[in-house]
């Protein structure tokens, strides 16, 4: 069996990754002529990081990234909503870490080309698919093709081979909140370990250290500043727009409400030399992934909105799964088992985030509370908030094991 894969970011990559190591041929055919450390940042969980381990990268990441000790929810004005520890501190066997996109990618991406050498092909953007009753032949747009026994989309949100299973397809979704992402080095606070999410329904800020900073006590920290601007009924901003450089005064008004007591947001904002905004965007579920020889994997098949820490770690899961279930040797067996375990997984968890996920408890008393608690046992029973971090831990796939 011989494995195509069109895309080598994070999901595409860990796929090949897996199927070396079950002995299965494969090949990643990456559409950017040259790969660079693209993003800000970005959380794993321990379900997706265990897996990651089992490939014998953990070493790799623990030199790049934070093990996030804690997650902390607070109101705009600063006050503690609910706290919980995280990754090895919660009781799993390995971390969380909060990660620079970029040099996770890198990560994948040197592991790959050590592992594969010359199976990993730069410059090769998917156009087309043909399939038969013996393989697939992947067509892309210099004319060039390659022939295999699967072919698999981890190509992305914008996913060529998505639009060519599912031409009627709706499209990108705007939910109508605009993002500003930055990251800069600068002091550590709370540890140098702790990932804050705060605000309400209107805003929110979020905040964690992704990497050792460049001076003692400093950490590279990231920053996402979200804001409602629109609503569902707006088209999503062109293409184009998605990383455009942010401005200074779009930003800085959707700070002021923020009264964080062991952070200077908006120095920290204003320090940053460059940033970027994109929209939260996710699309509707799928009602398949696959046809015969072809499936989607990743946020080819189930992009979702940054809430939760699991647009990556769902790809990760997406290819462990598919490279375990191909290594049976039937491969259209195969991808009906991967759709049918991978599917109704990442449907839920799409639908939970449009609802908030796990950040509802922020919203929830915001709504409750706007101008702030003397006792957040007023507002909110802990058993409530319980209920809604641990259940979209559950339903996720990364609580605790017990």
């Amino acid at each position: 069996m011989t494995v195509l894969i069109a895309g080598g970011g994070v999901g595409g990559l860990t796929l090949a990754l897996s199927l070396h190591e079950r002995g299965i041929p494969c090949r990643v055919f990456e559409a950017a002529a040259e790969v660079r450390p693209l993003g800000v940042g970005i959380n794993t969980l321990p379900h997706a990081i265990r897996e990651l381990a089992a490939l014998g990268l953990l070493p790799a990441l623990d030199a790049v990234g934070i093990r996030t000790r804690e997650l902390r929810y607070l109101n705009r004005f600063g006050q503690q909503v609910w706290v919980e520890p995280r990754g090895t501190w919660a009781g799993h066997d390995v971390p969380q870490f909060s990660i620079h996109r970029g040099r996770l990618h890198d990560v994948l991406w040197q592991a790959a080309r050590d592992r594969l050498g010359d199976a990993v092909v730069p410059g090769a953007r998917l156009a087309g698919f043909a399939q038969d009753a013996s393989g697939v032949t992947a067509i892309f747009a210099d004319g060039t093709t390659a022939r295999g026994d699967v072919l698999v989309g981890a190509d992305g949100i914008h996913s060529v081979l998505r639009a060519a299973l599912h031409p009627e397809d709706g499209g990108i979704r705007w939910n109508g909140i605009q993002m500003w992402r930055g990251a800069l080095d600068w002091p550590e606070f709370e540890g140098g370990d702790t990932m804050i999410v705060a605000g309400d329904m209107a805003e929110k800020l979020v905040l964690y250290p992704i990497a050792p900073g460049a001076s003692p006590g400093t950490r590279l920290t990231n920053w996402v500043v979200c804001a409602q601007i629109g609503d569902a009924t707006c088209p999503p901003p062109r293409r184009q727009d998605w990383s455009r450089r942010g401005r200074l005064a779009e930003v800085l008004p959707h700070i002021a409400r923020f009264r964080i007591p062991f952070l200077d947001v908006e120095a920290l904002v204003r320090a940053t030399p460059e940033f970027w905004e994109y929209p939260m965007c996710d699309r509707d579920p799928l009602p398949f992934w696959t046809r015969g020889r072809v499936t989607l994997l990743g946020d080819a098949a189930h992009p979702m909105y940054p809430v939760g820490s699991n647009g990556a770690s769902q790809a990760v899961l997406d290819a462990r799964c598919l490279a375990g279930l191909l290594a049976g040797g039937d491969a259209e067996a195969a991808l009906a088992a991967y759709e049918a375990e991978r599917l109704p997984a990442t449907t839920a968890i799409v639908h939970s985030n449009r609802r908030g996920g796990p950040e509802r408890v922020v919203d929830v008393v915001s709504e409750r509370a706007p101008d702030g608690f003397a006792r957040i046992e007023d507002v909110i029973a802990r058993d409530e908030l319980a209920a809604i971090a641990g259940g979209y831990a559950a339903m996720a796939g990364f609580a605790v094991p017990r």
